[in-house]
């Protein structure tokens, strides 16, 4: 064969391996464009960078201390709310109890549901407990000192106004919003309300187990 046709075969060949990357590359692109919009279309956000947790500790309704860097070896669901709250609250734990049955059980058994107590006041770890207990056994209740739970809820950017303990019957304005924090305990995003818990029960599976640490 001449050097000319050698040449000729070498440049089609290369050229066929540059296609064949450029279409593998943009099979991916599509791949993850549409998982990151099924993703958004369940309300999940995803940081671009995981964020570490402040190293605070707060009381448990499993009667020990939480260190909150120490929240590891599975995926946790965070979420701010009180036992006086009179909507959003008893709203989401429902929904939050309704999309665990849906979960399929290696989800289920890879996932903690935890509320924070943004109520130190009147919420004890008895009262959480009791509160919590209503909707699933398992959901985990924390509480501690005000200026802790603040900063915990600034670092995960679920900001809450605390309410006005000089009032008999006082509220407490937050978010229906959900941290997502990832089994190494850092904070791997959000999860908008109102929930879509058909749609989080779909894509909750897929995210854990394509994003072990």
């Amino acid at each position: 064969m001449s050097y000319s046709k050698k040449g000729r075969l070498f440049i089609f060949s290369l050229i066929g391996v540059l296609c064949a990357t450029a279409l593998g590359l943009l099979a991916g692109h599509y791949f993850t464009a549409d998982n990151d919009q099924a993703l958004r279309e369940a309300g999940i956000i995803t940081l671009p960078h995981s964020r570490e947790l402040p190293a605070l500790q707060l009381a448990t309704t499993q009667g020990t201390q939480q260190n909150t860097q120490a929240l590891t070896g599975q995926w946790s669901l965070v979420f701010f709310g009180y036992t006086f709250c009179p909507d959003i609250c008893p709203t989401t734990l429902a929904e939050l109890r309704q999309l665990k049955k849906l979960l399929p059980d290696a989800a289920k058994d890879n996932l903690q549901i935890l509320m924070v107590s943004v109520d130190p006041n009147r919420d004890t770890t008895e009262q959480l407990q009791l509160y919590l207990q209503y909707f699933d056994p398992e959901f985990i209740g924390l509480t501690g000192e005000l200026a802790d739970i603040q900063s915990l809820s600034n670092a995960l950017s679920i900001p809450f106004i605390p309410g006005d303990t000089s009032q008999a019957r006082y509220t407490v304005d937050h978010s229906g919003n959900l941290a997502i924090l990832s089994p190494d305990g850092r904070q791997y995003g959000f999860i908008r309300a109102p929930l879509d818990i058909r749609k989080l029960a779909e894509q909750l599976p897929k995210l854990f187990t394509n994003n072990q640490p």
